[in-house]
């Protein structure tokens, strides 16, 4: 169900379950737009070399996934924070899954938290936080 106003969120509601790109080829899309052309994030062997399991995605695209979740679930949301914590690298190639579920709803503010997990194929959590979200009360 797509949220266009507060009173279509639910307490403990979960968003609808999201698989990022994290392919090498959209990976070095990011990177180049960004300017960040380090090989950690665009050259598997090259990331090795440095004592990492692969190439990673860099976290400002994890953040961003997380926001495009967001933005899927509700279109008219203003995100104002996403706070993160990366607990393992989240690497290029690999299937991931992004989950979120509504914590908090304040009717007053028109605001509502989400906790945010990044998981693996082996249900790893890789990154997970927070986001305060504002959606418009009517």
């Amino acid at each position: 169900m797509t949220i266009n106003t507060l009173r279509d969120v639910q307490f403990g509601e979960e968003l609808p379950v999201f698989d990022p790109d994290t392919g090498i080829d959209n990976v070095r899309r990011f990177c180049t737009a960004a300017g960040w052309l380090g090989p950690r994030f665009t050259d598997h062997d090259a990331a090795r070399k440095e004592g990492l399991p692969g190439a990673l995605v860099p976290g400002i695209m994890s953040q961003g996934f997380l926001a495009a979740m967001i933005h899927r679930w509700a279109p008219t949301a203003n995100i104002t924070t996403i706070d993160t914590v990366f607990r393992a690298p989240v690497i290029v190639d690999q299937q991931y899954h992004i989950n979120g579920v509504v914590t908090d709803i304040d009717e007053e503010k028109g605001q509502v938290e989400i906790d945010l997990t990044v998981t693996n194929e082996a249900g790893e959590t890789r990154v997970f936080g927070t986001a305060t979200v504002l959606i418009p009360t009517a």
